[in-house]
């Protein structure tokens, strides 16, 4: 009994672990799959678990509509999604990668709605501290 509790708290801790790392690189860096799901994540299924993490602090979010550009910050961004959490958007989303180096990546996300489209042209960048959203221009049709 007495080596089986060490043993038990072992493999839990080697579990939790591996659930940690799934979306991680093996430096324990967030990843750009990672970074995309959950900005997908948030915006299709008004999760944010995780957003906060993946989008850098000095991140902007800007919208062209009828030919006028708004931008916003990270927190203005956030305070925004906030109302929305755990609400389904009536879409299906494509992702497709525009551009993608090592240390940079453009992926565009459409979200078809029955009316509109809106497209998100997301970049990420590899941080030092894992990939992170930096930019974000949407644009709907």
């Amino acid at each position: 009994m007495k080596i089986l509790k060490p043993v038990m708290l072992l493999v839990i801790a080697l579990m939790v672990n591996t659930a940690v790392k799934a979306n991680k690189t093996d430096e324990g860096v967030l990843t750009k799959t990672h970074a995309i799901d959950t900005y997908v994540d948030a915006m299709m299924r008004g999760k944010l678990d995780g957003l906060n993490d993946v989008i850098d602090p000095t991140a902007k979010f800007s919208l062209l509509q009828k030919k006028h550009l708004v931008s916003y910050t990270k927190k203005e961004m956030m305070d925004f999604l906030n109302t929305t959490k755990n609400i389904e958007e009536d879409c299906t989303v494509n992702t497709s990668v525009v551009e993608t180096d090592t240390d940079i990546a453009v992926v565009k996300v459409d979200m078809q709605f029955k009316t509109f489209v809106r497209s998100n042209y997301v970049t990420i960048a590899n941080t030092g501290n894992g990939w992170k959203i930096i930019n974000v221009y949407s644009v709907f049709n």
